[in-house]
């Protein structure tokens, strides 16, 4: 079985197509009538659904995970234990998953790089959902230390009142184009000509 794509694809950091390959390298091998369940990389293949947001075809991929594989391969129980986070929406706990194990260095790179996006999914749930949060439930969102949350914050605009451990959230400013297509402002010019007439 030639896992040489997946590699690739981890040795130059494109982590978004990973599930894809695994996805299409899976049904090749299946088609093929190869027994692959003992050498696929699982734990890669489940990080990759994590990646892209996919936690629906992670769950379905760990539901035909075999019981041997997940008892003698420790690093895939670990990358599900993220998926359990993300299904349950213990946002905390995601982290806590991720630094709760001692990743292989195949793993490594891609965990920390899914800790990086998840960190900026959180940010931008904050940003849309929050006005004011706390610093002790804006850490806890970002996985940081309180200290390392605000300075996080506060170099995105957010602003912190030390007195009230208080965040506030600095909202994006709605851009709003609105733009005319020159046929409905021909027909809008014809009508009120025609009204005036």
């Amino acid at each position: 079985m030639d896992l040489s794509p997946v590699k690739e694809a981890l040795a130059v950091k494109s982590f978004d197509k990973i599930a894809d390959i695994c996805d299409n390298l899976m049904l090749q091998v299946a088609s093929e009538g190869i027994d692959y369940h003992d050498d696929w990389p699982y734990a890669i293949h489940l990080l990759g659904y994590f990646y892209v947001d996919d936690c629906d075809s992670a769950r379905f991929l760990w539901k035909t995970i075999p019981t041997a594989i997940k008892e003698r391969k420790p690093e895939v129980v670990a990358a599900w234990k993220i998926g359990q986070k993300l299904w349950t929406h213990d946002y905390a706990g995601v982290y806590g998953a991720i630094r709760g194990y001692d990743w292989s260095q195949e793993a490594k790179d891609m965990v920390a790089a899914f800790s990086d996006v998840y960190t900026k999914r959180m940010f931008q749930l904050l940003l849309s959902a929050y006005s004011t949060i706390t610093i002790h439930d804006l850490a806890l969102f970002l996985g940081m230390t309180e200290d390392d949350a605000t300075t996080y914050v506060v170099e995105n605009g957010w602003t912190v009142d030390a007195t009230s451990q208080m965040v506030t959230v600095k909202k994006e400013a709605v851009k709003r184009e609105q733009k005319v297509d020159s046929s409905k402002l021909q027909r809008l010019t014809e009508y009120v000509f025609h009204l005036e007439h």
